[in-house]
């Protein structure tokens, strides 16, 4: 069904981006379908008729419809799941809802998203608490990320944050190995999944964490600025919300969503995305997403010079992935890329690594793969 191009043939045409450019960033924010895109204006439209009623008393307890098809696609109960913004607001939760003294270390790696790291240097600052990060080879194997993990590990780390995928190459992470690592040494755990849910099928039970978040305007195509946050039932009471909840919430999941007057239209519309994603399949979709990678990645890794930063086994990685193209400037490509055949990529440049980060989605067609790798064939002649 990855290669049946009249089945995606639909699937492309339930969307309205723009087909005179072709978006390969789609690991940023990808577009809604229509579905998704009409209901958030059914709603919206809906709230303004009369917003003290409408939004308060009809739409926004419509959520807990929402957080139950959210639970069930993710492997939770629906008391263990908040829904939030974005997994920054998510993670930042965890990160400055943990109560942590003086000298606790947290560890990570270096490859984090960047508004994570920043997070916990803040801590530092404020907390005096020890960030520890190390850096791993790309693409790197599942063991040898454990190993680091485990080998960096000392009597006072207290959290461990972790990628179950990286923004930067797509690197897949043994998330259950290195939380049952933690857990038997009481240390606690928060996944960074903004490029994991409904990416490729996984349970979160089966990761075995404390702590989850999520960007849902990523891969499961929901409306823009919207996402979610799970926490394991016990480790509630004791982390705190971003913005104050009164006291009698301490054990409900609903505290971390007490953030004031908010569009009930941007989280009701996720039941839309939802059955979207579910009437495609998440392991076809998965399926179809690889597809589309080792389209360009065979034809680019031809190139001279040209090697992928991203394991191609299935235990490593999925649709997002990062080419590197040795010495040659990958601004200056992305830059030509725009310019001159309106296509979008991300150049990642690091002292240690530097390629273009490659992401089509379900609605990228095979003939603008085509036409990516031939522009970037023409940039070797």
């Amino acid at each position: 069904m990855a290669r049946n191009e009249s089945f995606w043939r639909e699937i492309q045409l339930a969307f309205t981006v723009d087909r005179t450019v072709i978006n390969l960033n789609n690991g940023g924010v990808s577009p809604s379908p229509r579905v998704v895109q009409e209901a958030m204006r059914r709603y919206l439209e809906f709230s303004n008729m009369l917003p003290a009623h409408n939004l308060w008393r009809v739409l926004e307890p419509q959520v807990e419809g929402v957080r139950r098809r959210l639970a069930a696609e993710l492997g939770c109960d629906p008391e263990e799941l908040a829904i939030t913004r974005n997994a920054s607001e998510a993670l930042e939760t965890c990160q400055l809802g943990l109560d942590l003294k003086p000298g606790d270390e947290v560890l990570t790696t270096d490859q984090d998203y960047p508004r994570m790291l920043t997070t916990w240097q803040q801590r530092a600052r404020r907390d005096g608490i020890v960030l520890k990060t190390f850096s791993f080879p790309v693409p790197a194997a599942p063991d040898d990320l454990y190993r680091r993990f485990e080998d960096a590990v000392t009597p006072r780390t207290r959290v461990i944050l972790l990628c179950h995928v990286t923004f930067l190459t797509g690197q897949v992470f043994p998330v259950q190995r290195i939380c049952r690592m933690a857990r038997a040494r009481g240390i606690e755990t928060i996944v960074d999944g903004a490029h994991a849910f409904a990416h490729f099928p996984f349970r979160v039970a089966d990761l075995e964490c404390d702590y989850y978040g999520s960007s849902l305007h990523k891969w499961l195509l929901a409306p823009h600025g919207t996402g979610l946050l799970y926490v394991r039932r016990e480790k509630i009471r004791k982390l705190w919300p971003l913005m104050a909840a009164p006291e009698k919430m301490d054990d409900d999941v609903r505290k971390f969503e007490e953030i004031g007057t908010h569009p009930a239209a941007n989280h009701n519309a996720i039941a839309e995305a939802l059955t979207f994603h579910q009437t495609i399949g998440g392991a076809r979709k998965a399926a179809r997403l690889r597809y589309l990678r080792d389209l360009w990645a065979d034809r680019l890794t031809r190139l001279p010079g040209v090697a992928l930063l991203t394991g191609r086994d299935p235990e490593q990685s999925c649709g997002l992935a990062t080419v590197s193209f040795g010495r040659r400037d990958v601004a200056a490509i992305s830059a030509k890329l725009w310019e001159q055949y309106r296509i979008l990529t991300v150049p990642i440049v690091r002292n240690d690594f530097q390629g273009l980060r490659i992401t089509p989605n379900v609605y990228t067609t095979t003939d603008e793969i085509d036409i990516f790798c031939t522009a970037v064939e023409k940039e070797f002649r």
